[in-house]
């Protein structure tokens, strides 16, 4: 049985709704682990990315033991255009926290993690206290899993990066979202060259593995997308994943275009020529999609 994620879209124009292509068709998660894993987050009320945000890579993901938690709340200080998580003043910070997320990826028996955040650009640390504790609680009751931290641009604050090149994350991620033009309109309070030198810095300061994503559909021209990838080489950035931007909501900027899998392919294939270790483009890829592989 399949079903099309997010079928349905508003035009620019708030009027009709009209189709997604069908290469937007996914099948709906089975398996065994998956079932087991889904019994778990509703009996314990874990959190999970991927449930809140409807992946359409959760099943896959589950059956090859990976999840994705999200940490520091779910109100974030930035109003991204394109982001579904709510704006606002966000909640006091739970510094417990650390211990439920490890307790979680030990319920859940996770083989690969991913850890990400909202923008907390209302701390003075970033939130990077709580992230670097994240992942000690995780190191002490998980030892045997891997991980991968999705983090915010910490403002590009060396010292809250630093916090998380000290607890040595396998893989360390950080968004560029979409290409140099179009990032103001996209990330407001963001910038193309802060997130590429946080990039940057991490892989100078000792991190293995950087990772970045960027959405298409958003106006972006061929071009722009490889001169965004040819930027990410300069700043020796090792894994790269490409998928399209859905429209969360009338209110979000609405999509442009429905980018093909040829073009997707086209892309895998310059980036792998560029010299990046992994490329995972096509219309259904997500940050943290087959993010297990990324350690290798």
């Amino acid at each position: 049985m399949e079903t099309v994620l997010d079928t349905l879209r508003p035009t620019a124009s708030g009027g009709l709704l009209t189709p997604k292509p069908k290469w937007l068709r996914v099948k709906l998660p089975t398996g065994q682990k998956y079932t087991e894993l889904r019994g778990l987050v509703d009996k314990y009320k874990l959190h999970t990315i991927c449930t809140s945000g409807s992946c359409p890579n959760m099943g896959e993901c589950w059956g090859e033991g990976t999840a994705t938690f999200m940490i520091l709340g779910n109100i974030c200080t930035r109003s991204c255009g394109f982001c579904g998580v709510k704006t606002g003043r966000p909640e006091t910070v739970d510094w417990d926290e650390p211990e439920k997320v490890a307790r979680s990826i030990k319920l859940m028996n996770i083989k690969h993690a991913v850890i990400t955040s909202v923008d907390r650009d209302d701390l003075k640390d970033g939130g990077s206290i709580i992230w670097g504790e994240t992942v000690k609680a995780i190191r002490r009751m998980n030892p045997t899993t891997t991980l991968e931290t999705l983090i915010p641009d910490f403002q590009g604050i060396e010292r809250n990066i630093d916090r998380i090149i000290q607890v040595a994350p396998e893989v360390v991620s950080h968004n560029m979202e979409t290409v140099k033009r179009l990032t103001r309109e996209v990330r407001i309070q963001a910038k193309y060259e802060r997130s590429l030198e946080v990039l940057r810095y991490l892989k100078d300061n000792g991190i293995n593995r950087t990772k970045t994503g960027i959405m298409l559909g958003l106006g972006e021209r061929e071009d722009e997308v490889i001169q965004t990838m040819h930027d990410l080489r300069e700043v020796n950035l090792d894994v790269l994943t490409i998928g399209q931007y859905l429209q969360p909501s009338k209110r979000h900027l609405p999509v442009k275009e429905f980018i093909t899998p040829e073009q997707f392919e086209k892309y895998e294939k310059i980036g792998l020529e560029l010299g990046f270790r992994h490329v995972e483009s096509g219309a259904l890829v997500r940050s943290s999609y087959k993010a297990q592989k990324h350690i290798l």
